[in-house]
């Protein structure tokens, strides 16, 4: 098996049809295969064999696209960058899985640092001038727009994205040919995407929902996607009029922002769908949506370690709240700390156990047999069930902050706040944010002499890291609390930011 025959049987089935549109350029299922094929023989040319890892870092472009689908027909591995990071962090991603090629374009290749990259063999520039590294449209010129995607085993790593991890370094989730195929297929059931769907994609392509759950799963389907390169809530309005999409996917950031919009002037009756992923859809949104355009938010529910998909709300029965019930050939239970099944109703951590878990976390075993326990992947999510089976997500047990279904690790922003000269201490923690589910907040205490601004922490983060983890609230104090041990209490901090929220509220 391999994901790319996905896109080589559209090709036979449906040459002609258009397989992804990106601003003024449409490409059919036929060039869109004939493009892959010339990355594929491209990425051979310069030595790439089954098994290296190529890493793309890269936004919303074509690029992307035919990249992904050129790496994994000669059977190396993909390894998606998030395409807000900076240098530290994509030289910590490159070398920790020994990247050979890096696809970036010409702003962000100054990103990459080659003295600190000794297994980087070349950079290729997908969009930009090539002053630094080699011209992609030059590589592919040059190779044949002939090739097959070749067999691989169904555990064979396809593809790796990289996730927080309990140290504050991001580990990657390796998943096989088979989890994002199966992924794929249980998507396209839930959704039951036909071939005349059009579906807008302007979530990231480094991501796992969009990669996989719509990315991939309208492919599969031979559907057609409507690429952007971000969400900018009236171009999104605009290109659901212009290209009549019919299935519409966000995070719940998104609904809520087009709720809060005059939407007449946009033509919005074509979308059959919605679908909402990667955080809590808020039961006032999802009430009010439906009030206002009749159709429900469907919600899904899933991990990057389960490719993501792991629940639907739902084919049969939709409950509002809820994140659904395992999707086919996928097991979940929620359990206690010694791993037992805890009773309907109560609240206990969730596991997963299916095709979609990941085969781990790339060369960390210590860290994947943290999670996986005798075949049960561990999600640190709090949950539970109701008496038909359906879950609910509650909270989590880890001090992960999910901004806009984005995971940020507190100890990763501590770190970089730690760096400048005139912080004694430092906690970070996130607090609710009725737009983005969460914001990163940190509270600071100053070294005796030292004066210093929210504006300048704020200014320092922003030249080190990748915008949604700085923190948006900052907050200079005299003491941080701590245990008996030294530990900092997370969960007291975000208790007195509730608080003083609720005082100040009312």
């Amino acid at each position: 098996m391999n994901i790319a025959q996905n896109v080589e049987l559209a090709c036979y089935l449906f040459p002609n049809k258009p397989a992804l549109i990106f601003e003024e350029t449409s490409f059919t299922y036929q060039e869109l295969d004939e493009m892959a094929n010339r990355i594929a023989n491209g990425l051979r040319g310069l030595g790439i064999r089954r098994g290296d890892r190529i890493a793309l870092f890269l936004p919303n472009i074509p690029e992307f696209v035919i990249s992904y689908l050129g790496i994994l027909k000669i059977g190396a591995i993909a390894v998606s960058i998030n395409v807000m990071f900076k240098s530290d962090e994509v030289s910590y991603i490159l070398n920790d899985c020994a990247a050979k090629i890096i696809i970036t374009t010409e702003l962000q290749s100054q990103y990459v640092q080659e003295a600190d990259l000794p297994q980087l063999r070349h950079i290729l520039i997908a969009e930009g001038t090539a002053k630094k590294g080699i011209s992609l449209t030059q590589i592919m010129a040059n190779a044949s727009f002939e090739a097959r995607a070749i067999e691989m085993d169904r555990h064979a790593p396809a593809s790796i994205l990289y996730t927080s991890g309990t140290t504050g370094f991001p580990k990657g989730a390796t998943l096989s040919h088979s989890n994002v195929l199966f992924n794929s297929y249980c998507a396209n059931s839930c959704y039951r995407i036909q071939k005349s769907d059009r579906l807008l994609l302007y979530l990231p392509l480094f991501h796992c929902f969009g990669q996989n759950a719509i990315l991939n799963a309208g492919l599969s389907a031979c559907a057609t996607i409507i690429l952007q390169r971000r969400f900018e809530p009236e171009r999104v309005l605009q290109t659901i009029t212009d290209h009549q999409i019919t299935m519409l996917f966000g995070v719940p950031t998104v609904f809520i922002k087009l709720l809060n919009m005059d939407t007449s002037q946009y033509n919005l009756q074509n979308i059959r769908y919605y679908f909402s992923a990667a955080a809590p859809m808020p039961l006032e949104v999802a009430k009010n949506w439906y009030q206002k355009y009749k159709l429900v938010i469907h919600e899904g529910y899933g991990l990057t370690e389960t490719s993501p998909f792991a629940t639907y709300n739902h084919k049969q029965k939709y409950k509002l709240g809820s994140v659904g019930t395992p999707i086919a050939n996928v097991e979940m239970k929620v359990v206690d700390g010694q791993g037992d099944q805890v009773p309907t109703g109560e609240l206990g951590e969730i596991a997963i156990k299916g095709a979609n878990v990941m085969l781990g976390y790339w060369n960390r075993p210590f860290e994947t047999a943290q999670v996986m326990k005798n075949g049960w992947f561990h999600t640190g999510d709090i949950g539970k069930t109701d008496e038909e089976g359906f879950f609910y997500i509650v909270d989590r047990l880890k001090d992960m902050i999910n901004v806009s279904g984005f995971k940020v690790y507190p100890s990763e922003v501590e770190n970089v706040i730690y760096q400048h000269p005139a912080i004694a201490e430092v906690a970070v923690y996130g607090v609710g944010d009725r737009l983005k589910n969460e914001i990163v907040k940190a509270n600071i205490v100053q070294k005796i002499g030292y004066a210093i601004t929210e504006q300048q922490i704020i200014d320092f983060c922003s030249q080190r890291m990748a915008t949604y983890k700085i923190p948006r609230v900052i907050k200079f104090v005299d003491t941080i609390p701590k245990n008996s041990t030294g530990k900092v209490l997370k969960r007291v901090l975000r208790q007195q930011s509730t608080s003083q929220l609720a005082v100040v509220t009312h």
